[in-house]
C-alpha cells in the first residue's frame, strides 16, 4: 500500500482551525522531569531542580545541581538554565496504560515491544501539531469530508475512503477489522458498516458510501467509545503505518519509542512512501550510521527543510513538531518513559 501525506498539517484536518494562545511578555519555561540521585546522566541530558532546569554538560551520577554549576565553575557538571513551573499533571495524564484497552496494550507490546507509557507518549507529540491539544483519545469518531479529493477521513490516523487522490484508501481495511473486532466469522467492509448502519460498496478500491456524508459521519461519530471501533483502529494503524515504521527503524539497528514515534509521525504527516518528502524519501537522503542519536539528528534537519512545505504545515508549526523529537532525543529521552514533565514541555508551543 502506497501511503500519501494525510492533508495540510493536520492528520485530522479539523475544519475549524487550532486556536492560538498570545503567550505572556515574560513566560515562565515548563520544568523539565525532576533530577533523581540515583540516575546516571549523559552529556544534554535536561533536567530540573529547585525551580530551576539544567542541563548535563559531563556524565554524572549523584552529583546535586546548584547555580554555580557549569562548565565555567570548576567542571561542574550540570549547567544552569532559566527558572522554571512544574507542569501541572492531572491523574488521567499520569494514567497511560488507562488510554488504551487491555487487548490493545497487548497487540502493541507483542507488536512492537513497547508499554502503555511509551505509546501514550508518542500520541501526545502527534496529536500536538494536528489538534494543539495532547488528548489524543478524544478523536476515535472523528470523520470529516475536507474536500481533498480522498474521500471521507476518519478517526485518530486519518483513514480515507478514497477519491481521485487516494487510490489507495485505508478506510476498507478499517470497518473490515471492525466487523472483526465485533466478532464476525468472517468480516468484510460492508459487514463493518452495516454495524452502524451504513451502506456502502467498494468501486474498485474505492469505498462509495450510500446515503450522504452527514449521516455516515454521524454513524462514525458514535462510535468514539465502541472499544471494537477501537481495537480494529489500532490494528489498521500498525498494518498500515507502525509495521513499516517500525521495520525501518529496526532495519537500521534502532528500537527506541523515540525513533519509532518520529519515523510515525512523519509517515502519517508526509507519507511513509511514494514521494521524495515522505518517509522513506527522507530516509534514502539520511546517511547511514550506527549510532541512533546521530542518524536521528539528521533524519531531523532533514525532515525540517520541508516540513513546511508542501502543505505539510504551516510555518512555524512544522518547525516546532520536528523540534518535539528533536530535543526528546538530544535530552537523552529516547525511551518516553518516566517523562511525563518533558513531553508537557516539549509540546508547550503555541500552534500558528
Amino acid at each position: 500500500m502506497t501511503v500519501t501525506a494525510l492533508c495540510a498539517g493536520s492528520v485530522l484536518c479539523m475544519s475549524a482551525n487550532a486556536s492560538a494562545q498570545t503567550p505572556a511578555a515574560a513566560k515562565t519555561e515548563v520544568c523539565n522531569s525532576p533530577w533523581a540521585a540515583t540516575t546516571t546522566y549523559d552529556v544534554d541530558n535536561a533536567i530540573s531542580y529547585n525551580g530551576r532546569n539544567y542541563t548535563a554538560v559531563v556524565r554524572s551520577q549523584g552529583s546535586v545541581p546548584a547555580m554555580s554549576s557549569g562548565v565555567g565553575n570548576g567542571g561542574q557538571p550540570w549547567l544552569a538554565g532559566a527558572a522554571c513551573k512544574p507542569p501541572k499533571l492531572t491523574a488521567d495524564d499520569l494514567d497511560h496504560d488507562g488510554h488504551f484497552s487491555p487487548a490493545t496494550l497487548q497487540f502493541l507490546k507483542d507488536k512492537t515491544g513497547l508499554d502503555g507509557e511509551q505509546w501514550d507518549n508518542i500520541m501526545k507529540l502527534i496529536n500536538k501539531p494536528e489538534q494543539d491539544s495532547l488528548q489524543w483519545t478524544q478523536v476515535y469518531g472523528y470523520c470529516e469530508d475536507i474536500q481533498d479529493d480522498r474521500g471521507v477521513t476518519i478517526g485518530f490516523f486519518g483513514a480515507t475512503t478514497g477519491g481521485p487522490n487516494d487510490g489507495d484508501p485505508d478506510a476498507p481495511l478499517l470497518f473490515k477489522n471492525f466487523d472483526e473486532a465485533s466478532g464476525a466469522e468472517v468480516p468484510s467492509v460492508e459487514g463493518g458498516l452495516a454495524r452502524i448502519g451504513v451502506s456502502g460498496t467498494m468501486v474498485g478500491p474505492i469505498l462509495k458510501i450510500a446515503g450522504g456524508t452527514p449521516a455516515f459521519c454521524a454513524s462514525v461519530s458514535a462510535l468514539q467509545g465502541n472499544e471494537a471501533w477501537r481495537e480494529a483502529m489500532w490494528r489498521t494503524f500498525y498494518d498500515v503505518y507502525i509495521q513499516l515504521s517500525q521495520r525501518e527503524a529496526q532495519s537500521r539497528g534502532f528500537s527506541s519509542a523515540l525513533t519509532l514515534g518520529s519515523f510515525l509521525d512523519t509517515a502519517l504527516n508526509q507519507g511513509a512512501d511514494g514521494g521524495k518528502n515522505s518517509l522513506m524519501g527522507l530516509l534514502s537522503r539520511v546517511p547511514t550510521s550506527t549510532d541512533e542519536k546521530a542518524f536521528m539528528a539528521s533524519f531531523h534537519a532533514e525532515r525540517a527543510k520541508v516540513v513546511n512545505t508542501q502543505h505539510f504545515n504551516k510555518s512555524p508549526n512544522g518547525t516546532n513538531r520536528v523540534k518535539q523529537w528533536s530535543t526528546l532525543m538530544i535530552e537523552g529521552l529516547s525511551s518516553l518513559k518516566n517523562c511525563d514533565a518533558d513531553v508537557v514541555k516539549a509540546t508547550s508551543w503555541t500552534m500558528k
